[in-house]
């Protein structure tokens, strides 16, 4: 159900323009499969309409652009036994991500707020993200339980040295000027002017001429960029034990960041932080189409499992913040156990490519 009147997927051609706005406000525009539906049909629609001439995806409401899939709907289909409907939720969704990035014609996002999980998969895949002033990016999906998906599998291991690894484990946040700096975002504009972007593409006019005229000032850059040789010399370790070994030396000294950085992720799921380091092991040699295909096969063994409802009901459900891991510990998950979720399935697989 939507959370407010109207439609939860707003899709309209205005002038040279397909416009899609994410309208649940009051959910941080979270993904429902009916709106993943739906937009990956009308893109399909306008893939073949001479008509539109570039895409362009927003989110409804000031706070988000999308915060990612409906997890609390996820949650209650899996608890209530309902295994091939969360299973429909997830192929349509990373099926969507991988037609977003090989989408032919121009595809915009205007990023306002949060963009997190299910919200970077529409968004990062595309040739423009404009990040306005209220940009704030995170894969937080250790914390819950779950992995790094929508794509991330592809274009972590890709940005600058190891931050890519370090967002996949630690879930950490990310302004507007870290994004510009790693790729994450590819332009700046002020929120305020997002209108008069959205009706100057609608009009037909040159996209990068139009992003330029609407250029805001370059955003500070944060702790990211700040602790970039941090993050590289502790994140290049060969395993994730070795990694919290050089941040625990790091921090003897006194230094907080690295400090904070072993904190957070011993506050993770053992199982989670342990796939997504795996994840950004193996996917700097994957395609795109390899790894969503990786991420679905990742995404059957975990919802097979303890911790991603054991996470969801402690951060969203129960809001007790006392997840209870099973394995508790990093010491405690069987490294063979690891392997074998990256493994092929047991018969067919959907396509990505």
């Amino acid at each position: 159900m939507s959370d407010q009147a109207g439609p939860e997927i707003i899709l309209e051609r205005r002038g040279a323009a397909g416009l899609i706005t994410l309208n649940r406000p009051k959910a941080l525009n979270a993904l429902t499969l009916p709106m993943i539906l739906a937009m990956h049909a009308q893109l399909e629609a306008w893939e073949t309409d001479d008509a539109v001439s570039r895409i362009v995806i927003r989110g409804a409401g000031g706070r988000a652009f999308c915060a990612g899939g409906d997890i609390r709907q996820i949650y209650e289909l899996g608890k209530a036994g309902r295994f091939d409907e969360t299973m429909a939720f997830w192929t349509g969704e990373y099926q969507l991500d991988a037609y977003v990035k090989r989408y032919p014609k121009p595809y915009i996002a205007l990023i306002e707020g949060v963009v997190m999980g299910g919200g970077v998969g529409l968004s990062l895949h595309g040739d423009v993200r404009v990040a306005s002033e209220k940009y704030m990016f995170a894969m937080p999906e250790a914390g819950i339980g779950y992995f790094p998906d929508v794509g991330m599998t592809y274009s972590l291991p890709r940005l600058p040295g190891r931050t890519g690894t370090y967002l996949a484990v630690t879930g950490a946040r990310v302004g507007a000027g870290d994004a510009l700096t790693l790729g994450l975002a590819t332009h700046a504009a002020r929120a305020a002017d997002f209108e008069a972007i959205v009706n100057a593409l609608a009009r037909g006019e040159d996209i990068e001429d139009t992003l330029a005229a609407f250029t805001a000032e370059r955003p500070e850059t944060g702790p990211l960029v700040a602790e970039r040789s941090t993050i590289d010399e502790c994140f290049s370790a060969p395993t994730l034990h070795d990694v919290l070994g050089r941040l625990d030396v790091a921090a003897s000294s006194g230094a907080s960041f690295p400090a904070e950085t072993a904190a957070l992720i011993r506050s993770r799921s053992p199982t989670s932080v342990l796939i997504a380091f795996e994840q950004m092991r193996r996917g700097i040699d994957l395609d795109f189409a390899e790894a969503m295909l990786t991420e679905y096969r990742l995404c059957t063994r975990v919802m097979g499992g303890n911790d991603f409802f054991e996470g969801v009901r402690s951060v969203i459900v129960d809001k007790d913040g006392a997840p209870r891991w099973q394995p508790a510990t990093l010491d405690a998950v069987d490294p063979a156990a690891i392997a074998a979720a990256f493994e092929p399935l047991d018969g067919p697989e959907p396509s990505f490519a």
